[in-house]
């Protein structure tokens, strides 16, 4: 007997959010082409990922492994432990020469976390905040994603892929926030103590919230970095233990926060992420005591940087920027595609080299440009200079 049937009912699709309609980040996509070809069986050479070769320094790992025995790794203050943030404030005292209050440092969820938290904490829907094009793109898609508008600023070569005072100036319509980067994903290029100051100057006198990304603070060939809490104490200073510290996974960050912030970011992350990772925050104090065995991985790095800055040339790609931080070469190849995108996947494809085309950093321009990170090993960038010259040619 059949059964009787079931009177029809319209189906209304619930919304899906315009929050989450943003663009990739494509190095990701980067990242899994590469993984194909690996389960395929073939060899990649990595430099597409702005990802250290090393694992966390030695005195990391054993405190996390005496905290998981010794420790119920159960939720820490929102704002962490305050052994590490006191050790955060100690290292700008020793570092910079600053002193930072342990109450102003928060540990956060990676420095994701702390753009997440620093951008809800000082800014509304609808304000803008400006920053250098090309620039790490989650800045822009973190910014649309919660209603703030980003300006791009295009930058070029003759500042150093920096935005400039003139520039800020030539706006047109004013600004809530401008982030800067020193030294900068995708380019490696810094601003000296007079440009950073310069431009927090006339943050201070418009009323914009400065924040600086330092996350490749340590990574430097040439001068050191500036920190922007030695001339913006109303700054909001980002850093991590991601790339220095070779502790990516790990996903701890941290932040320099502003009194007349503090208490607003402290209720977003009680709410967000109760607290950074418990075993992470173990590891990243101790990571402090590790500085010899990181120091060493910045020389291998160092080496790196001058192969492929003598090798690159040789093979046509002769305009770079001058990589003076951070762990990778942002290279204009415009005099061999106008689609770096088509490009990368040909010579993944060719030669087994994963490399990152620059429409994540610069939605305009960056068909016209690629990314190489030189945080593998010395035989992986070795090799992969090889082969570029021998694909050129």
């Amino acid at each position: 007997m059949s059964s009787p049937s079931r009177p029809s009912k319209s189906i209304i699709t619930p919304k899906v959010s315009l929050r989450g309609q943003i663009p990739p980040f494509f190095v990701m996509e980067v990242m899994r082409a590469a993984a194909e070809r690996e389960r395929a069986g073939l060899e990649v050479l990595h430099l597409e990922v702005g990802q250290p070769s090393t694992g966390a320094p030695k005195g990391a790992i054993e405190a996390a492994q005496k905290a998981l025995v010794a420790d119920k790794l159960g939720y820490t203050e929102a704002l962490g432990i305050p052994a590490l943030r006191q050790a955060i404030a100690d290292w700008y005292r020793t570092r910079y020469g600053v002193e930072v209050p342990a109450r102003r440092v928060v540990a956060t969820m990676g420095s994701s976390g702390a753009f997440q938290l620093g951008f809800l904490a000082a800014f509304d829907p609808g304000d803008r905040v400006a920053m250098a094009s090309p620039s790490y793109p989650a800045y822009r898609h973190t910014l649309t994603a919660i209603g703030v508008e980003p300006v791009e600023i295009e930058a070029g070569p003759e500042t150093g892929f920096q935005p400039t005072v003139a520039m800020l100036e030539n706006l047109g319509k004013p600004i809530q926030g401008l982030i800067v980067a020193s030294p900068a994903n995708p380019t490696g290029t810094m601003l000296s103590r007079a440009e950073l100051t310069a431009l927090s100057d006339w943050c201070d006198a418009n009323g914009v919230r400065l924040v600086s990304d330092e996350i490749y603070h340590g990574l430097t060939y040439g001068p050191e970095a500036v920190t922007a809490a030695e001339v913006n104490e109303r700054a909001l200073v980002v850093n991590s233990f991601s790339k220095y510290f070779s502790m990516t996974g790990w996903r701890l960050g941290w932040m320099v926060v502003p009194d007349e912030l503090l208490r607003s970011v402290e209720c977003l992350a009680q709410n967000l992420f109760i607290s950074a990772p418990t075993l992470a925050q173990h590891a990243g104090l101790a990571a402090f005591d590790c500085t010899a065995e990181l120091d060493g991985h910045v020389a291998r790095y160092a080496r790196n940087r001058e192969l492929l800055l003598r090798e690159l040339p040789k093979a046509g790609f002769d305009r770079l920027a001058p990589a003076d931080g951070a762990f990778y070469i942002y290279a204009d190849v415009s005099a061999m595609t106008d689609d770096s995108e088509a490009y990368c996947k040909q010579l993944l494809a060719d030669t087994g080299i994963a490399a990152t085309p620059g429409i994540d950093f610069d939605p305009a321009r960056g068909r016209r440009f690629m990314r190489f990170s030189f945080a593998g090993s010395e035989d992986t960038i070795a090799e992969a200079a090889r082969r570029l010259i021998a694909w050129r040619r």
